[in-house]
């Protein structure tokens, strides 16, 4: 898996040429960033918010961003389930890779910290900075608090897809 600096593209217009009107034709995504509870939660079971998340990754409600730190992160966590879930290490691997693949990679150059209770979730909130995300997709939304100074909204699995139209 290579990271760079990720990009947003440009929104780019078309021209009705019959009525002369120019207008956007791409609706931006919400950018996000997930933590990693929610991608363990979502391997745990096919029937909660969180694999509803990651089961529209592709739909084009919204754009995740990932690090190399987070990256990394959710790959411990879920390999430690191994044993618990009916997946082996190699499908582990497979939807990781799947998941960045259609997500935007950063490289994180500035460090806030400490900024939260928990240390390890700082390195969440510095890639939603990065990245210019609109929300952090948590189930640990309290050890978030304060984030609101940054232009950032926590929400949980359930409640960001509510947000994004998912039915």
């Amino acid at each position: 898996m290579t990271f760079g600096n990720g990009h947003k593209s440009t929104p780019k217009t078309s021209v009705d040429s019959l009525a002369g009107i120019i207008y956007n034709t791409i609706v931006s995504k919400l950018q996000i960033v997930a933590d990693t509870n929610v991608f363990v939660t979502a391997l745990r079971s096919q029937w909660g918010a969180a694999y509803q998340f990651f089961a529209r990754i592709d739909a084009g409600y919204y754009q995740l961003n990932f690090s190399v730190p987070l990256a990394l992160e959710y790959e411990d966590a879920a390999k430690r389930l191994i044993g618990q879930i009916p997946l082996s290490e190699q499908e582990i691997d497979d939807i990781l890779d799947y998941v960045i693949s259609q997500s935007n990679r950063w490289q994180v150059h500035y460090l806030w910290r400490p900024q939260l209770r928990d240390p390890g979730d700082d390195m969440v909130l510095e890639l939603a900075v990065t990245a210019g995300c609109s929300h952090i997709i948590t189930y640990n939304t309290r050890d978030f608090a304060g984030i609101e100074s940054f232009g950032i909204q926590v929400l949980t699995p359930k409640d960001f897809l509510k947000l994004a139209g998912a039915r």
